[in-house]
């Protein structure tokens, strides 16, 4: 396990499996410390393993991190956490394909275990409302797949709610290889 609060966090991945595929992702620690230190956190405890995408919305983004999804759990989808709450560390990275952002509440400080990836090119409306924090640099093909699942309505009337389980089976963080390494 990587000690987080002496490593370099600029030098360190995490690889989300997922069961439509892998993506790679790299993080901001200059812009978003308390963010990038918290996800990777989680991942190293296993906290994300067997957690699913429990929003879909093609063109824009995917969501997942929820507790609630965990196989067998009673909570509703995307209102569970891990117990903490992560202040906002909004910034000037822009939400475009393939960042990684911490989803909240109407409270700015909020954000706990949830996260989503832009599938939009571009949402200029979520540019310093919500905290880019990484980046997807290799998977983006999985990101489409995952976006592109059929989705029904939810309980809010959103087209959202896979028809089937996108389960992410593993967040494993490592060093960045030093071929790598830009």
């Amino acid at each position: 396990m990587i000690d987080l609060e002496t490593a370099d966090l600029s030098k360190l991945q995490a690889t989300m499996d997922t069961d439509k595929g892998r993506m790679v992702i790299r993080f901001h620690p200059k812009q978003a410390p308390n963010h990038v230190r918290n996800f990777l956190k989680l991942a190293q405890e296993g906290f994300y393993d067997g957690l699913a995408f429990h929003r879909i919305i093609r063109s824009f983004m995917i969501q997942g991190g929820c507790p609630n999804t965990r196989k067998g759990a009673s909570g509703v989808p995307g209102t569970g956490g891990p117990g903490w709450k992560v202040g906002a560390e909004f910034n000037e990275l822009p939400h475009q394909r393939g960042v990684l952002s911490m989803a909240r509440s109407r409270d700015p400080n909020s954000a706990g275990s949830q996260f989503f990836i832009v599938h939009a090119e571009h949402v200029p409306s979520l540019d310093g409302q919500y905290t880019v924090f990484g980046q997807v640099v290799e998977g983006l093909d999985v990101l489409d797949g995952i976006a592109s699942v059929e989705v029904d309505f939810g309980a809010g009337g959103e087209r959202s709610v896979p028809r089937k389980r996108v389960e992410i089976r593993s967040v494993t963080v490592s060093e960045i290889p030093a071929e790598a390494a830009s």
